[in-house]
């Protein structure tokens, strides 16, 4: 992965304290930005970090559970934000504890396999955390399963998912950094417990076991940071000069940004 990253120039966006008391919609909106942009040629391909106080991102699935106004009500009570994401998967939770790293790379000149993505970010936390023994797989029990959990002994502190747009690959992983990993567990549990209210679905959603996941900093034993964690990666990256989006992309970001808030909208109006 070291010499991956020293091959590439790099654009970085710090967004790990600017958009924590900003939707996370807006996030989506600038992962599909930096797609098109990168996979156009546009831009350098980018990574951005972001943090976002009390959300929990919901996937297409959790939309469609019998009861979600129950399961809603849960978050909403419990001080969290549900929105739908644009893309794959199942629920995740969102706080200031969680960093989120989306790596974007551009399919212009050449193809990049659904594996080889989840690969390249499952290396790039590796590097990160060198100390740790990380292995990728499924983490039965917990939120949002996939063959890309990241788990250190048996206990998952991340996950991995990827979207592309127009020639370009946004692979995204959350970190679970600080706090309590199982805490955050036991609100998705509590989640999907309400929403199911005892009905047989056709889609298996997951039974979770809060006591499967854990961050970083529970399983290093040792106090972890986001703002540490984002300084390492810039670290990694060779430390290019930050950047947010520039005059002539902001049009296309309010493309984006439009389009994922009515999205949105539309997905949650149905419950309403």
């Amino acid at each position: 992965m070291t010499s991956f990253l020293e091959a590439h120039d790099w654009r970085f966006w710090d967004q790990s304290v600017s958009a924590r008391s900003r939707s996370a919609l807006e996030s989506f909106a600038a992962d599909d930005t930096l797609c098109e942009l990168v996979g156009s040629g546009r831009s350098l391909p980018a990574v951005r970090t972001w943090v976002h106080d009390d959300t929990v991102v919901l996937g297409i699935q959790d939309h469609r559970l019998p009861r979600i106004e129950e399961g809603l009500h849960v978050l909403q009570t419990a001080g969290y934000e549900p929105i739908v994401r644009n893309s794959g998967g199942l629920a995740v939770v969102l706080d200031s504890g969680v960093l989120n790293i989306s790596l974007v790379l551009s399919e212009r000149e050449s193809a990049i396999d659904i594996p080889a993505g989840y690969e390249l970010m499952a290396d790039l936390v590796r590097e990160l955390f060198p100390e740790a023994d990380i292995e990728a797989y499924e983490i039965l029990g917990s939120y949002c399963p996939g063959s890309y959990d990241l788990s250190i002994g048996g206990r998952k502190f991340a996950g991995i998912s990827q979207r592309r747009i127009r020639k370009g690959i946004a692979v995204q992983v959350y970190l679970c950094i600080e706090g309590n990993g199982s805490q955050r567990a036991e609100l998705i549990r509590q989640f999907y417990g309400a929403g199911l209210g005892g009905q047989p679905t056709k889609f298996a959603y997951p039974v979770i076991r809060p006591e499967v996941m854990a961050s970083l900093s529970e399983l290093l034993g040792r106090t972890v940071t986001v703002q540490e964690t984002v300084l390492n990666l810039h670290a990694l990256l060779g430390s290019p000069r930050p950047t947010t989006l520039a005059a002539d992309e902001m049009e296309l970001y309010g493309f984006y940004l439009k389009r994922v808030f009515e999205r949105n909208e539309k997905m949650l109006d149905q419950n309403a």
